[in-house]
């Protein structure tokens, strides 16, 4: 069987499997209205899963690890009436592709740029968590003229500022090198285990993370070359910061920025990350959550995000 025969039949099955399992009892991972459309948009070399529906001005809203594009159903839903909503996977991630490289922050914010010229999305507003974020500053720093506005969730910048470099000490982050063949062979067949490690250590209450969100990431995440890829983001943190410092010299954003932390997770310091790398900041702080925030207060997290995208 050819390769791309296997993968398309991988990915069907995963797409059965997801629609079998959003709509179970108390569910909290939810499936998108049937007003949006599903597509897979090939790129120079992967295929980026994305979902648009609404209309009006465009917003872009992009994930992290741990999740999929699925994590923002709540704010699609409601941001859909007056906006033009663009969710895709991320590259390696969910429902897209899995190349074995070109995790770089940089790169991904090209192809996803590219990604929105094959949907005529011109400018847009940006909402981003985790490693969103810097896939996120990435696309700013680059398209400073589409990106109009932009909300950043719960995780810092690569390479920028002491902020940064108190991540890398913190002994909760020693996934950041946690990759190579011999950890994937570990992690395989145990990525429910893997991941929660992260929904149980990083959050204010791992009970909020129900059963049946933790299966369908886990699911998501036992896809072929999913974990690999999972590490690859990791892995291409240096390179973000040689990169992040680059865009840094070329000038603070001006665009108007929301800086959103948890209050057991970043907190105010989310809003300190992003005054290094930008003008106009404002901090907002969503309560009793930790980093998950959609998971822990997606009502919170909804309202914050869609005052701020409304704004005039």
């Amino acid at each position: 069987m050819k390769p791309s025969t296997w993968q398309a039949l991988v990915r069907t099955a995963a797409l059965v499997w997801l629609a079998l399992t959003a709509g179970s009892a108390g569910a909290a991972v939810q499936p998108f209205p049937p007003t949006f459309k599903v597509s897979d948009v090939k790129t120079a070399d992967a295929t980026i899963h994305v979902r648009v529906g609404g209309s009006g001005p465009a917003v872009v809203l992009l994930h992290g690890f741990g999740d999929s594009g699925d994590m923002w159903q709540p704010v699609a839903v409601r941001l859909m009436p007056n906006h033009t909503v663009v969710v895709p996977d991320l590259r390696g991630m969910g429902l897209s592709s899995h190349p074995d490289n070109g995790y770089e922050k940089k790169a991904q914010a090209q192809e996803l740029t590219r990604v929105l010229d094959s949907l005529s999305i011109g400018s847009f507003a940006l909402v981003t968590h985790d490693i969103g974020n810097m896939v996120g500053y990435a696309l700013a720093a680059q398209y400073r003229k589409r990106v109009t506005r932009w909300a950043v969730i719960d995780a810092p910048l690569p390479g920028i500022g002491e902020i940064w470099e108190a991540q890398l000490r913190n002994p909760k982050t020693w996934h950041f090198n946690f990759r190579g063949p011999d950890v994937e062979r570990l992690v395989a067949g145990r990525e429910r285990i893997l991941l929660d490690r992260f929904y149980n250590e990083l959050s204010a209450t791992p009970s909020a993370i129900d059963e049946q969100t933790r299966e369908h990431y886990a699911h998501l995440y036992a896809l072929p070359h999913a974990i690999h890829d999972a590490f690859e983001q990791f892995a291409a943190f240096t390179q973000d910061g040689v990169d992040n410092r680059a865009f840094l010299a070329q000038g603070k954003l001006a665009m108007p920025v929301l800086a959103v932390g948890a209050d057991h997770s970043y907190s105010t310091v989310e809003a300190d990350d992003l005054r290094l790398v930008a003008d106009d900041v404002t901090a907002a702080v969503i309560t009793n959550s930790g980093h998950w925030i959609m998971e822990e207060q997606p009502a919170q997290t909804v309202d914050v995000v869609a005052a701020f995208v409304d704004k005039k």
